[in-house]
């Protein structure tokens, strides 16, 4: 038998060429006025997207969708507290954990690499990013020298270099540059914080130039940016705003670091749609005067599970994110191109010298008919061993991120009258006796509600409290969740309570055993079952409810409230399957089932 020799070497030699091809290293560098890659112009055209938010199986199509608008790069911000679960405790390696993998797909799909890895990111994410068993810490300060927050970041950077710096351009990755903090000069000044961060990053091997993000004004630039550090500006979006920029340093290249296609949306909003048309004029102006872009965000996706953030301005301020993260962004939360993406495709496409390929398939979409749910059981059937503690103490005393907690004591003295909680965070519901009073909910500072009289002799207070997401930007963030006081009853400081710790994670969900409930109340778990012939998106319809949380086959898909806009939770196929499928409810007020349903929009 004869061998085909001169195809086998044809073939080795083509193995060998796309080999070398795939780990050709690059040198990203900072020019006066341009970025250099290999030493030529470059702009750089990105679409940010955050892996946590996206289920790893759509990772490719939601890169090759940014591709197919005419982007070059990907954005990607890195949440600390998606990857460090517990101290000490980080996941690389599990489901939309995997960040190298992420950034290898990229690099696969031909696309560059922003890395954004914080710590502090904003992103209307929990915490802005940090691990919340920092707020363990009585006294800690974030995003300064502060030694407990120091030593917890030097572990963070140590680790995530080990999974990113093979992925630099200079060792033939994609990354072409890294990011320093986060619109630091938002928040505070302290240079030797930043210097010490980007030491960091190079004593673990990071080697590509750094940058800065922060607003086009001038204290924001003299507070967020370091010296040699490209300059960010969110948004660059006129010549004033480059001005800033080349005013904080004539010497490294700036770019618009964020430009923003869509815009966040709060519980109680109208859905944000920002105007298409401001978005195109200034793009026009960054493509006309060849500045480098990233579209925050060019796809949003989801905040499953508790990952949603909040805002507050004031003491007294709060304001919870959604748990889409659709953004009104180009891609919208499924995956799918919206008008606004064909937009921006048409007018890059007038500017590149590159060919953009054609747009993907969209990912198909399912409807699921009405599953009516039944009564499972209920958070007073499940409750755990107590806590006993002078005073109420927040969850994050207790190692317990997000979730609820339950604090309960007995009415010795006061019976009735004026209730206040200091302070509530975030959603708290207020029974006596087991008989639900009234609920209080953080925003406003409104914390005081009135006990009715009652003939008991030593009347139980119940006081079941929700955390809706730690603050994300500004100066409150240190944002304690349950009851981060005291409690008072016409003046009186309530003691000696009890504290039932609630997370309800998947293994509190998965080991929920069906009970009967004879006397239905506040915080009802309801379950029921569909059958599917094939999988797709879907969108759960939870507008016949209240407020909650929904989980379907084990996945949190997030929260639920009727104040709106969202009424609808995105669910991808890939949490669906062939055959019988669980969904659960837990439902803070609603007592008796209703149905739910699978819609193909996040919206009508």
């Amino acid at each position: 038998m004869k061998y085909p020799y001169t195809k086998i070497i044809l073939l080795l030699l083509m193995v060998f060429l796309s080999t070398a091809a795939q780990s050709q290293k690059h040198v990203f560098s900072l020019g006066k006025t341009d970025f250099l890659l290999d030493g030529k112009p470059f702009q750089m055209i990105s679409g940010e997207m955050h892996p946590a938010r996206i289920p790893e199986e759509y990772w490719r199509h939601r890169i090759q969708m940014a591709k197919a608008m005419g982007c070059n790069t990907i954005a990607a911000y890195v949440f600390w507290n998606y990857q460090e679960t517990a101290p000490g405790v980080f996941d690389f390696s599990t489901g939309n954990h995997n960040i190298a993998k992420f950034i290898r797909i990229c690099k696969e799909e031909g696309m560059w690499v922003l890395l954004r890895p914080g710590p502090y990111v904003c992103a209307e994410w929990d915490f802005g990013g940090l691990p919340s068993y920092l707020l363990k810490i009585p006294d800690i300060k974030i995003r300064c020298m502060d030694p407990h927050y120091m030593d917890a970041v030097k572990k963070y950077v140590a680790r995530l270099s080990k999974e990113v710096t093979s992925l630099q351009c200079t060792n033939g990755g994609p990354i072409l540059m890294v990011q320093v903090e986060n619109e630091y000069g938002s928040y505070a000044n302290d240079k030797t914080y930043l210097e010490t961060l980007r030491k960091m990053w190079i004593d673990n091997g990071i080697n590509v130039p750094f940058y800065t993000a922060d607003g086009a004004t001038a204290y924001m630039l003299e507070a967020g940016n370091i010296d040699g550090a490209a300059i960010g500006l969110d948004s660059g979006s006129g010549d004033e705003d480059f001005k800033q920029a080349s005013k904080r340093n004539p010497n490294v290249p700036s770019f618009s670091s964020e430009t923003y296609p869509g815009w966040l949306t709060h519980w109680g909003e109208k859905w944000a749609r920002p105007d298409t048309a401001g978005l195109l004029k200034e793009v026009r102006y960054l493509m006309d005067n060849k500045k480098s872009v990233n579209f925050y965000v060019v796809h949003g996706g989801t905040n499953f599970g508790f990952t949603a953030g909040a805002n507050a301005f004031s003491a007294t301020q709060y304001q919870p994110d959604l748990t889409s993260y659709d953004y009104d962004a180009p891609i919208n939360e499924q995956g799918q191109a919206t008008p606004k993406y064909y937009a921006l495709r048409n007018l890059i496409s007038k500017y590149i010298s590159y060919k953009i390929p054609d747009v993907p398939k969209a990912i198909p979409a399912i409807s699921v008919p009405d599953v009516m749910l039944k009564p499972f059981t209920s958070l007073w059937q499940q409750l755990p061993k107590p806590i006993a503690s002078p005073q109420p103490k927040p969850m994050e005393a207790y190692d317990q991120n997000q979730g609820f907690i339950l604090y309960r004591t007995k009415l010795i003295g006061h019976k009735s009258g004026t209730l206040t909680i200091t302070e509530p965070h975030d959603y708290a519901l207020v029974f006596v006796d087991g008989k639900f009073v009234d609920t209080i909910y953080r925003d406003g500072g409104k914390w005081s509600i009135k006990l009715p009289k009652t003939e008991s002799k030593e009347p139980v207070l119940d006081i079941l409290v929700e955390g809706m997401g730690h603050i994300n930007f500004a100066q409150y963030m240190i944002d304690r969740k349950g009851i981060t006081d005291r409690v008072t009853l016409n003046g009186m400081t309530l003691m000696s309570w009890d504290t039932y710790l609630l997370p309800v994670d998947e293994k509190f969900i998965s080991s929920l055993k069906l009970q009967t409930v004879s006397d239905p109340k506040n915080g009802m778990f309801f379950k029921g079952t569909f059958e599917l012939n094939e999988t797709g998106d879907t969108y759960i319809d939870m507008s016949k409810y209240a407020k909650g949380v929904v989980w379907v086959n084990g996945h949190n898909l997030g929260r639920y409230w009727n104040r709106g806009p969202q009424q609808r939770l995105y669910c991808p196929a890939s949490w669906l399957k062939k055959g019988t499928n669980e969904i659960v409810v837990l439902d803070l007020h609603l007592l008796e089932p209703a149905t739910v349903k699978g819609e193909i929009t996040l919206t009508e």
